[in-house]
């Protein structure tokens, strides 16, 4: 079970060279399922979704989960904004805004934490985190569960304080206890894997927190390239998932070679 997890592409500022590099690795490692966290957009444009759904049918990944972003959402058409914030992106990637995946061994749940009244930052309601959770309970031992936001509950940077989620510390906490494995995320643009459970001890079993870098854009960040994440996922035991251990890859573009490469592998210890 292998996951592509890419974000904040932003097509309007997408780099045809690094869409075709990243094509190629997804033909070349045939993930299972594609997980797109936001910023699809630069600004929410029609042309600019087009674009980006067909690089994702270019992927030829058959199931897709793409939440948008804030820069999904119009900024400078108050009229769209106000009255149909999200009509692009549903006319290209479907009009479920917090679309879900299962199967024998994963599942994957995301949301909507762009708000139109906010401008860049995100957050996340007492109701979506209570649903989630209620999804969480009733998964199998066997299956990853994975949560996906496209702000941060996590940072590594002070710079990046502003940009954590509205309303993460109670998600965190009835997420971590309905059986949550992973939080993937976005927008700042910075790849990492953060061990929530050992900033948060009152967390009751491990939780990781992992963010993708920019994708495709023009617009990476501290000098990090653009890059996406592989998931790969094994368990066994039976019903009991006596053992389950998640492998995140990152990915970089390499300018040098005008392709993807492994830049990094982390396994990220799971509870049972």
């Amino acid at each position: 079970m292998s996951i592509l997890h890419l974000s904040d592409p932003h097509f309007g500022t997408d780099q045809p060279q690094v869409v075709e590099a990243l094509v190629r690795l997804a033909a070349a490692q045939q993930p299972r399922l594609l997980v797109l966290s936001g910023d699809i957009t630069q600004r929410a444009r029609r042309s600019q979704f087009r674009s980006a759904r067909r690089f994702v049918d270019q992927l030829g990944i058959t199931d897709v989960l793409a939440i948008p972003g804030n820069h999904d959402i119009p900024l400078f058409n108050v009229a769209a904004r106000l009255f149909a914030p999200y009509g692009n992106h549903r006319r290209e990637f479907g009009i479920d805004l917090e679309p879900a995946f299962q199967s024998e061994r994963l599942l994957v749940l995301t949301l909507n934490t762009t708000r139109r009244y906010r401008h860049k930052h995100g957050e996340v309601s007492p109701e979506q985190v209570e649903r989630v959770a209620a999804r969480l309970v009733r998964a199998s031992a066997r299956q990853l569960r994975i949560v996906v936001t496209h702000q941060p509950v996590a940072v590594t940077l002070d710079d990046d304080l502003r940009n954590l989620l509205r309303g993460r510390e109670q998600a965190l906490r009835r997420w971590a206890e309905a059986g949550a494995d992973l939080i993937l995320g976005g927008h700042i643009h910075l790849p990492f894997a953060v061990p929530l459970h050992e900033r948060e001890p009152a967390l009751p079993r491990p939780l990781w927190a992992v963010q993708a870098g920019t994708a495709v854009s023009s617009r990476v960040r501290r000098g990090v390239p653009n890059s996406v994440n592989l998931l790969r996922y094994e368990s066994a035991g039976g019903n009991t998932g006596e053992t389950r251990a998640c492998l995140l890859e990152r990915w970089d573009y390499v300018a040098a070679h005008g392709d993807f490469r492994q830049a990094a592998s982390l396994e990220l210890p799971l509870a049972r």
